[in-house]
């Protein structure tokens, strides 16, 4: 079991004043159940029921009204209802769907109760009977293991504590440059991660890889409404790691003859399973952030390692450290935008690209985020920075003068003119750092030089 950044976002829900059940959300295997079993520690009286289980799932089925079944729940658990520290974790949800709705009771008649939930592919589940009780729960969401849990997975304590100096000492980088290697290398899931802290072996890790895409597949074809939409689930996960990192058409996705209307359905339902997510661009450079979904899409899937896996990178990436060179730059591209994801929780946390079509050309910058009310552009390459083309064309657009690059360098400042002569900062972080983006941009506008 280890320490998850998501415990500090349960402490602040548990705390609060306004709290409602909490649905978990996130793909299978990501730790879900491991992170509340770790998070109970901090209540008097913990409650597990899985609705896999026939017997956890028998009140449920036959609903006898929330007084009953609260008072059922807890009889059959031998734990005393009268304890107010107490927490009930109802995991895999989705197998009685009906008890979606039965949270608004909870939150009504039980506010004392402390209540998460935790289930795959709600959204397919639901109907017109039974539907998420709008504003009588709350959403989290767990993804694989960020780069600052791996190195606590690993017990790199004084790496950790380097990353979180403004700015790392010199003598940090290499090492950490190393240990953010070996995270792309592998990914974040946590059994991988689990593995690789206790045996070191890389070459071990291909059957954890193999079994989890396996019980994906299981696993989606559960909610496929035929058999002809079983085989394009199982097309698009077998193809989707070689189409990741690039901007994608629904359309003969993958070299196949499917249609885009039934590849557009099954990419949507493997999205609802959090295996992988459309990254559509924007052409603002100014608030808000708003997705263009006329324009082609980006591929990013749940897992960096998983990809490198089935598309057979671990070797490329082993034999270098420019990182940047792998796949074209994909695999790189691909970790910031695992990395981006995990650092918020919110289930509206979205990725986002910045790009300008013109007849003649086309600008693409590989990031936008929004720190402090600004569109920050976020490109990820190594080289001059004469080169960053793109970046340039964004900050002549752009009304303020910051942007981030990530490469294999380590952390300056460098004041630079586009192409038509506007002067903007560039700040150069090395790629561990993706988890610092928001706070060195902060701290420069606060202490931005005259």
């Amino acid at each position: 079991m280890y320490q998850r950044d998501i415990e500090n976002e349960l402490l602040r829900w548990k705390q609060s004043s306004h709290r409602k059940p909490l649905l978990l959300r996130g793909a299978r295997q990501v730790g879900k159940t491991t992170v509340i079993h770790t998070f109970s520690k901090h209540y008097s009286q913990y409650i597990y029921l899985n609705l896999e289980n026939r017997a956890d799932a028998q009140p449920f089925l036959h609903y006898p009204g929330i007084d009953k079944l609260v008072e059922a729940i807890f009889f059959l658990h031998n734990k005393d209802l009268n304890e107010p520290d107490t927490l009930i974790f109802i995991d895999e949800i989705q197998e009685v769907p009906e008890t979606v709705n039965l949270l608004r009771y909870f939150f009504e008649e039980y506010p004392q109760l402390h209540i998460i939930a935790a289930g795959s592919l709600l959204e397919t589940l639901l109907d017109k009977s039974i539907h998420i009780p709008v504003g009588r729960v709350e959403y989290k969401v767990l993804r694989p293991f960020s780069f600052v849990e791996f190195l606590t997975a690993m017990g790199e304590t004084s790496a950790l504590q380097q990353l979180g100096t403004m700015p790392p000492n010199d003598f940090a980088h290499e090492k950490l440059m190393q240990l953010f290697h070996t995270y792309t290398l592998i990914g974040g899931m946590p059994e991988v991660v689990s593995h690789y802290v206790g045996n070191r072996n890389l070459g071990a890790l291909s059957t954890i890889y193999e079994s989890l895409s396996f019980s994906y597949i299981n696993d989606i074809e559960k909610y496929a409404r035929n058999n002809s939409s079983i085989q394009v689930m199982r097309h698009i996960i077998h193809t989707m790691y070689i189409e990741a990192g690039s901007r994608i058409k629904f359309h003969g996705f993958g070299q196949s003859n499917y249609g885009s209307r039934e590849v557009g359905e099954a990419i949507r339902t493997i999205e609802k399973a959090m295996l992988l997510c459309l990254v559509y661009p924007t052409t603002n450079t100014s608030l808000p952030i708003v997705p263009d979904k006329r324009k082609s899409p980006r591929l990013q899937l749940l897992d960096t390692g998983l990809m490198n896996h089935f598309v057979g990178l671990q070797k490329e990436i082993i034999g270098t450290m420019e990182l940047d060179k792998v796949y074209k730059g994909k695999v790189i591209e691909h970790i910031v935008g695992q990395e981006l994801l995990t650092l918020k929780f919110n289930i509206f946390n979205q990725l986002h690209f910045w790009t300008r079509e013109k007849r003649d050309s086309t600008s693409e910058v590989d990031f936008v985020i929004n720190i402090d009310g600004l569109i920050i552009p976020v490109e990820v390459k190594s080289g001059a920075t004469g080169t960053l083309r793109s970046l340039h064309t964004f900050m002549d657009s752009a009304p303020h003068d910051i942007a981030i690059r990530l490469y294999a360098g380590e952390y300056n400042i460098s004041k630079v003119k586009t192409l038509t002569g506007k002067p903007f900062y560039l700040i150069n972080l090395p790629y561990y750092m993706v988890s610092q983006i928001e706070k060195y941009v902060l701290d420069f506008i606060n202490n931005k030089p005259i």
